[in-house]
């Protein structure tokens, strides 16, 4: 298993279970990310590492947080969307403008259990556990909310597919190609 490993820069997968907030020895801001079967370090904020990989997929942090207002009205630690069709649904810990906030992927969390004062230990699929800086309560509507975004988005997706037929997908025009 990798462990530890350092890297300047990584893509979020749907194998990412966490994107954690910590500072190294000399005190600069570093981010743990943690995989099904890897750990990586890298520079930066975990905000910063969540919005390259919304641009990787065509979006900003920015667009996915105004997309999940439209969607369900959440407008403060904002669950979002990297890539609705393979299910990289995050929510932050803290305020994303804060450079303790923490991004973790819903559909890894398996169970959350209190961890002392305003820390909540999360139990992954994989049988991993962390303690992250977040009270037991506020984890527990962060789940909610992410879960209830999900739906909405989820059943949006799924109407467009059930209503639009395989002749309606969009096609270059020709007469647009100069042809």
């Amino acid at each position: 298993m990798l462990k530890n490993y350092y890297f300047t820069s990584h893509e979020i997968t749907p194998f990412t279970m966490a994107v954690i907030a910590e500072h190294d020895v000399k005190g600069d801001q570093i981010t743990r990310v943690l995989e099904e079967d890897a750990e990586y370090v890298l520079d930066g904020t975990p905000t910063k590492i969540i919005d390259d990989a919304c641009r990787f997929f065509g979006a900003s942090l920015k667009g996915r947080q105004d997309g999940t207002k439209d969607i369900s009205g959440i407008t403060h630690k904002a669950p979002i969307s990297i890539d609705p069709s393979s299910g990289m649904y995050f929510f932050p810990t803290t305020s994303p403008s804060s450079s303790k906030c923490s991004w973790i992927a819903h559909s890894h969390i398996d169970k959350v259990n209190r961890s002392g004062n305003h820390q909540t230990e999360m139990l992954f699929k994989n049988g991993r556990k962390v303690i992250i800086d977040i009270s037991y309560g506020s984890m527990l509507n962060q789940l909610q909310r992410t879960a209830q975004f999900r739906y909405l988005l989820d059943n949006r997706i799924r109407f467009l597919h059930q209503h639009l037929s395989a002749d309606m997908v969009a096609e270059p025009s020709t007469s647009v190609l100069g042809q």
